[in-house]
């Protein structure tokens, strides 16, 4: 028979080891952006200040920093819907619809594209820079110029 004191040690030593592993953190949210109330996130700060807003997704840099109980809202790219607090908006483009903040039913598709807006709502702008200038204006639609 092999020698108990020997056996012992290696069994001590073995659960000694694992005392030294490292603890497995869980990412939350999870990879992949997933947020309860059907909201998805991706990017750094994108939907930072998220309270009880529902089904908006946020892929980028900041956007939708500033959204907190909004619903119904999409922005895809950096800054994208920056500042928004309204519903139903859509942002694709760096910086569309960056400063808006209360206008809802919004479509910004291009760079910068409604730039500007504020409270204005229910605009479609498309192609970089389309209404740009739009602070307050309503039902306006631009396809802008190609460059």
């Amino acid at each position: 028979m092999k020698n108990p004191k020997h056996l012992f040690v290696k069994i001590v030593v073995g659960i000694g080891c694992f005392a030294f592993l490292p603890i497995a953190h869980g990412v939350v949210p999870a990879p992949g952006g997933g947020y309860a109330g059907g909201n998805t996130a991706e990017g750094t700060n994108a939907l930072l200040s998220l309270g009880t807003g529902t089904y908006n997704t946020a892929v980028g840099l900041y956007s939708l920093l500033s959204l907190t109980d909004g619903k119904f809202n999409t922005g895809v790219g950096a800054a994208t819907l920056l500042a928004n607090t309204a519903d139903a908006n859509t942002a694709t483009g760096a910086g569309a619809l960056l400063s808006n903040t209360n206008g809802g039913g919004n479509s910004a598709n291009g760079a910068f594209a409604l730039f500007s807006n504020k409270i204005g709502s229910n605009n479609s702008a498309f192609r970089d820079l389309a209404l740009e200038s739009n602070d307050a204006g309503e039902f306006n639609t631009l396809l802008a110029k190609a460059p």
